[in-house]
């Protein structure tokens, strides 16, 4: 059973790391960074490997039993550790190449499937959430409090083809912006900016542990609109289309749309999951 008091060192660990990789990515923010593109036309950075090489030294020097997944440098020990590390050194390379201030550092511990710790960092806005399971959400020190979304109309930012299936379905909302970061995007569900967010499917691990937690802390879930809530460190680290809803108003037209825009998969790929939660 994990408690809070288990993960204290962890989380702090974890913030301080992830504070100081910021500091890292910043100072080559904006600067003459090398950017190629890797397998299944993704941009890279040199920003991504430095950030990338460093966390992946302080951290697993301070944890080596724990195993360790990165988008940009794989994986080590994994399947076979009980606590892994989920890490996205640079969420949003095409705003930090394109130096928009709209990408984040964002770091998980998975436990046995579960996020336990979750830091998101934005350097250029200085903005550090993170959460424990069962302790809660924070931003910047401060408890994030999530209540229902106000009277406003709602602002939902997803994929050109969730939105066209919204429309169809006649709810009235407003698009908002697409945050390159994902991660990020998914903050401004917690923070209270947006009122919930659709992603497609294909996201990885690295793209939603630490957010997932973070959303749940809140009072948020995070939610495969197929297969139910995530699970983590898996022998595949994709997932389906996703949502996260302020208000349970928006969730069956949010889920709805997803379904129609991406289609579930066979059952058979979908109930071995659930079996496994």
């Amino acid at each position: 059973m994990v408690t809070t008091s288990d993960l204290t060192q962890d989380v702090e660990l974890v913030k301080n790391a992830t504070v100081a990789a910021g500091i890292l990515a910043l100072g080559l923010f904006r600067g003459e960074v090398k950017s190629w593109t890797k397998q299944g036309a993704s941009p890279v950075s040199e920003a991504d490997i430095k950030v990338d090489e460093y966390l992946g030294q302080v951290l697993r020097q301070a944890r080596p039993d724990y195993g360790w997944l990165s988008e940009e440098s794989g994986e080590a020990g994994r399947l076979i550790s009980p606590r892994v590390f989920v890490v996205d050194p640079i969420d949003g390379t095409r705003a930090f190449i394109g130096g928009e201030d709209g990408w984040v550092i964002s770091v998980a511990i998975v436990e046995k499937g579960t996020p336990v710790v979750g830091v998101i960092y934005a350097p250029v806005r200085d903005e550090l959430y993170d959460a424990v399971l069962g302790g809660g959400a924070r931003l910047n020190g401060r408890p994030i409090e999530a209540g229902e979304a106000g009277p406003h109309r709602a602002i939902i930012p997803a994929p050109r083809s969730v939105h066209r299936e919204l429309s169809a379905l006649g709810l009235d909302y407003r698009h908002g912006k697409l945050i390159p970061s994902l991660a990020y995007r998914l903050m401004q569900v917690a923070n209270g900016e947006v009122d919930a967010v659709a992603t497609s499917d294909g996201v990885h691990d690295w793209d939603i542990a630490a957010a997932t937690l973070i959303l749940s802390e809140c009072g948020i879930a995070l939610e495969d609109v197929c297969a139910g809530p995530p699970l983590f460190d898996r022998a595949e680290t994709t997932h389906g289309a996703l949502a996260a809803t302020r208000t349970e108003a928006l969730r069956p037209a949010l889920h709805a749309a997803l379904k129609a825009a991406y289609d579930c998969p066979p059952e058979s790929r979908v109930e071995p999951e659930r079996e496994r939660r």
